[in-house]
C-alpha cells in the first residue's frame, strides 16, 4: 500500500470521516421518517431502527479485522457502496411498501447493510492512519470529525433538507455526496495504488447515476405515489411534519396526510356537520370557537354558518397545509373561503404547546386531530391536554373531539370518551356513517349538561336534530367498554388503536 506523505491527503481522510457521519445519520434518519409516514408510530420505528443500525455498526466494526491488505482501496469501494444503498433506499422503500409483503425485512435488511458498511470504515480509516498520528491524536480527530459531522445531520434533516428537497432528493444527494468522496480519493491517490482504476471508473458511474437519480426524483415519487394510491395525485409536498397527497378523479378530491386518507369531497360534509352542529347549535350565543386541527378549513367552513360567532381561532400544526387550502382556488371554493374570512384567527403552532400558554377562553371547542397513529399526535388525547382544553373552556361551554371509528376501533374510541370523563368532564358520544371511511365517531364533552337548542343554519345537507336522536345510539358490538385512561406516560390509546386498526388493514 502506498504511504500518504503529506497532511492534504491526512485531512482528506479526516473530511471523510466527516462524511461518512453526516451521510450515514441521514440514512438513518431518512429510512425512521419514511417508516413513521408508512407505518405509524414514530417512536417504535425510530427507537428499532437506530437499535439495528448500531447493532449493525458493530458487526462492521468486527468484520473489519478480517480486512489486511489495500485497505485505502477497500476504504474507497466501501464509501461507493454505502453511496449507493443509502442513496437509493429511499426509492426501494417507497417502491417496496404497497407491493411486496415484506416490507420490513426490506427495510431492516437496508438498514443492517449500511450500518455494517458505516461501521466497516471508521476502523480501517484508523487503521489507515495509524502510522502517521499518535493514538491520542488520532483517536481524539477521528471522533471529533464524526461527533461534528452527526451533529450537522441531525440539523440539517429536520430544518433543510425534508423541507426544500423531500425524502428521496435527500437520499440521493447524500449518496451522491458519499461517492464524490471516493472520487475524490481515488485522483489523489499515487497511481500505484491496487485496483484505482477500476475504483475510478466505479465511482464516476455511480455519481453519474446517483446525479440522474437526484434530477428525477421528483418524477420517481410522484410514479410510486400513484402506484401506491392508484389515484390522479394532483399534488404532493413533504413538509416539514408530513407527506401532503391530494388526489382527484372526476369531480372527488381527495387529501392524504402521511398515506392516511382525511377527506374525500364527496362525502366531508357528513364528517364535518356531525363535527360542529350537534355542540354549536346547543350553545348559548357562542361568541368564540376554537379549532385545534382541522387545517383545510372545513369545519371553519361550518362555524361561519352562525352569524353569532365573532371570532374563530384555528390552530393547526402545518402551515403548509392552511397555506394550501387558503390560496389554491378550487381547494378554497371547497371550504367557501374561510381560511380568509374576517372572522377568522389563524395560527400555525403545535397545539399542546400553544394551549398551556392561551388564556383566552372559548365557548365552543372543535377538535379535530388527526387519528391517534403515533405518539407525537396520541398526546393530543391525552388526560394531561384535556385539562388544559378544559381550562379554557367557558363554563357553560361544550367540546368536540374527532374520536376514530366505533365499530373498527371500538377500544379506542371509548378510551377518548373515558379519558374526557377522567378529568371530570360529562360526555355524549354519537356516530354516523361516512361512506370514504365507515362507522365514526365522535365525543361531545361538557361541564353543565346543554340543553339549549337553536336554529340550525338552512343550508345542512345531512345533519338536523332527529338524525342527532339516531347519532346517540349505539348497536350492542359498539356500545361501551371499560378502558385505561389515556396517559401522557403510558399513550395507552396509540397502543388500542394500533391492535384494531391493524385487524382490518
Amino acid at each position: 500500500m502506498n504511504r500518504l506523505h503529506d497532511k492534504k491527503k491526512q485531512l482528506l481522510l479526516l473530511f471523510s470521516v466527516f462524511v461518512i457521519a453526516t451521510c450515514g445519520l441521514i440514512y438513518e434518519l431518512i429510512a425512521g421518517t419514511l417508516a413513521s409516514y408508512l407505518l405509524g408510530d414514530s417512536v417504535t420505528q425510530f427507537s428499532t431502527i437506530i437499535g439495528v443500525y448500531l447493532f449493525s455498526m458493530g458487526i462492521g466494526s468486527y468484520i473489519s479485522k478480517f480486512i489486511h491488505n489495500n485497505l485505502i482501496s477497500w476504504f474507497i469501494q466501501i464509501e461507493i457502496l454505502v453511496g449507493v444503498i443509502g442513496g437509493i433506499s429511499s426509492t426501494i422503500l417507497f417502491f417496496s411498501f404497497e407491493h411486496v409483503s415484506g416490507f420490513h425485512i426490506i427495510l431492516y435488511s437496508l438498514i443492517s447493510l449500511t450500518g455494517i458498511l458505516v461501521g466497516l470504515e471508521i476502523p480501517i480509516l484508523m487503521r489507515i492512519l495509524k502510522d502517521k498520528l499518535d493514538f491520542s491524536e488520532l483517536v481524539s480527530k477521528v471522533f471529533t470529525f464524526d461527533y461534528i459531522g452527526a451533529l450537522l445531520a441531525s440539523l440539517l434533516f429536520p430544518l433543510v433538507m425534508v423541507p426544500y428537497l423531500g425524502l428521496l432528493k435527500t437520499s440521493y444527494f447524500f449518496g451522491l455526496l458519499n461517492v464524490i468522496v471516493a472520487v475524490i480519493l481515488c485522483f489523489q491517490l499515487e497511481k500505484g495504488e491496487k485496483y484505482i482504476s477500476f475504483l475510478k471508473a466505479q465511482a464516476i458511474l455511480v455519481s453519474f447515476l446517483l446525479l440522474i437519480g437526484f434530477v428525477m426524483s421528483d418524477q420517481i415519487q410522484s410514479f410510486a405515489e400513484t402506484m401506491a394510491y392508484n389515484e390522479n395525485i394532483i399534488f404532493s409536498k413533504s413538509s416539514p411534519y408530513q407527506r401532503i397527497i391530494l388526489t382527484r378523479e372526476k369531480n372527488n378530491t381527495k387529501l392524504y396526510l402521511n398515506s392516511n386518507l382525511q377527506f374525500s369531497s364527496l362525502d366531508e360534509y357528513r364528517y364535518h356537520e356531525a363535527l360542529v352542529h350537534p355542540g354549536l347549535s346547543r350553545i348559548a350565543n357562542p361568541n368564540k370557537v376554537l379549532i385545534l386541527g382541522g387545517g383545510d378549513g372545513l369545519a371553519v367552513r361550518e362555524v361561519l354558518k352562525y352569524p353569532q360567532v365573532n371570532k374563530i381561532t384555528l390552530v393547526d400544526l402545518d402551515s403548509s397545509v392552511t397555506s394550501l387550502f387558503k390560496n389554491t382556488e378550487f381547494l378554497s371554493e371547497l371550504n367557501k373561503g374561510s381560511l380568509q374570512n374576517g372572522k377568522l384567527d389563524l395560527i400555525n403552532a403545535d397545539a399542546f404547546t400553544w394551549i398551556k400558554q392561551n388564556e383566552e377562553k372559548f365557548d365552543f371547542i372543535i377538535i379535530d386531530f388527526p387519528d391517534p397513529s403515533n405518539f407525537s399526535i396520541g398526546k393530543l388525547y391525552t388526560n394531561t391536554f384535556y385539562k388544559q382544553v378544559k381550562r379554557i373552556l367557558n363554563t357553560n361551554g361544550a367540546i368536540v373531539v374527532q374520536s376514530t371509528s366505533p365499530y373498527v376501533a371500538r377500544k379506542s374510541f371509548w378510551c377518548v370518551n373515558n379519558t374526557l370523563e377522567s378529568v371530570g368532564f360529562q360526555t355524549q358520544p354519537y356516530h354516523l356513517y361516512v361512506p370514504s371511511f365507515g362507522e365514526w365517531g365522535y365525543v361531545m364533552a361538557f361541564e353543565k349538561p346543554i340543553t339549549i337548542t337553536n336554529a340550525l343554519p338552512k343550508d345542512l345537507r345531512f345533519y338536523d336534530a332527529l338524525q342527532f336522536e339516531e347519532m346517540k345510539k349505539f348497536p350492542k358490538d359498539m356500545q361501551k367498554l371499560n378502558t385505561e385512561i389515556n396517559k401522557l406516560n403510558n399513550q395507552i390509546l396509540i397502543h388500542y388503536f394500533e391492535d384494531e386498526w391493524a385487524k382490518v388493514i
